[in-house]
């Protein structure tokens, strides 16, 4: 079939029509922002073919159109911006890897459905879970939905820190390339944390059994303690984001015993998160002192 160009204000989309549908073939330009239209020539846009996105570098969201009924292998592989994806709420038909290494994907929206509070539970399947069996659009946000994702986060978090460690230094798997088995071990560590938090952060069908499994765990790696992943997490990528360091504290992952410490990680930076912690502690002792003056009455 003959290939054709669709212009757009800041890019062209690739295309081609088969029984009487329009097939998006290829990408070429510099949109940050692409919505896929619905109709090409009058022919629905009902397939996003392999990877017809695949490293398109400039692409920050892209938005299918409810048209879309398929999306090939690799479709948007590679797109290190991609930072949100919006699909239709109803089933479609995904494709191998079509989100591989796309590292810093936030959000993917299922619109008209129930699920907008799990917009990052949903990414962090893919990025993360390495669970693609949960891109089932029409059952994102459903119970069923979120303990599947719940045992799949149970089945990462209990995983040995050093777990394919020699397949991933001979196969030379991209995101481990010169890593020794500490920095390894680290790295994993990190990916658990982040899961952690963001459980917590959108706990829709939280068993309290996983809800403490998670908040042990993430005390475990904090200030202080024999690996400090944790409050390295913290620090390094949420400092400015106040539900991530208000939950680190409401944790107990801040103590007197590390507060000195954790005050002197931050330095001049972060300075909203570094008053809040000393407002934190200054109201946790005030507290305490009022308790036991309770018990001399």
């Amino acid at each position: 079939m003959t290939e054709k160009r669709l212009d757009m204000e800041n890019g062209t989309i690739r295309f081609r029509i088969e029984k009487e549908k329009a097939i998006v073939t290829g990408f070429e330009g510099f949109e940050t922002s692409l919505a896929v239209p619905s109709q090409i020539e009058g022919y629905p846009v009902a397939v996003i073919d392999r990877k017809a996105f695949l490293s398109r570098k400039s692409l920050c969201s892209i938005v299918l159109p409810d048209s879309v009924e398929e999306v090939g292998d690799w479709a948007f592989a590679h797109c290190d911006s991609l930072r949100e994806l919006s699909f239709p709420g109803r089933r479609v038909r995904f494709g191998r890897a079509i989100l591989k290494d796309c590292g810093n994907l936030e959000r993917i929206a299922v619109r008209d459905s129930d699920s907008a509070s799990c917009r990052e539970l949903l990414a962090a399947a893919v990025t993360m879970l390495d669970a693609y069996y949960l891109l089932d659009l029409p059952a994102v946000g459903s119970q069923a939905w979120l303990e599947q994702w719940d045992i799949r986060l149970l089945s990462v978090l209990r995983t040995s820190d050093s777990e394919g460690y020699i397949s991933q230094s001979v196969y030379g798997e991209e995101d481990y390339i010169g890593m020794d088995l500490e920095e390894f071990m680290e790295a994993r560590r990190k990916v658990k944390v982040r899961l952690a938090f963001l459980r917590l952060l959108h706990p829709q069908g939280l068993s309290p059994s996983l809800r403490e499994e998670l908040e042990q765990y993430l005390r475990s790696l904090t200030k202080g303690r024999a690996t400090e992943e944790t409050w390295q997490v913290v620090r390094q990528e949420h400092g400015s984001h106040r539900e991530y360091y208000s939950l680190f504290a409401e944790l107990g992952c801040i103590t007197e015993d590390n507060l000195g410490e954790i005050l002197t990680d931050i330095g001049e930076e972060n300075p909203e998160m570094k008053a809040f912690f000393l407002k934190y502690m200054g109201e946790r002792r005030g507290r305490e002192l009022g308790f036991f003056r309770d018990l001399e009455l």
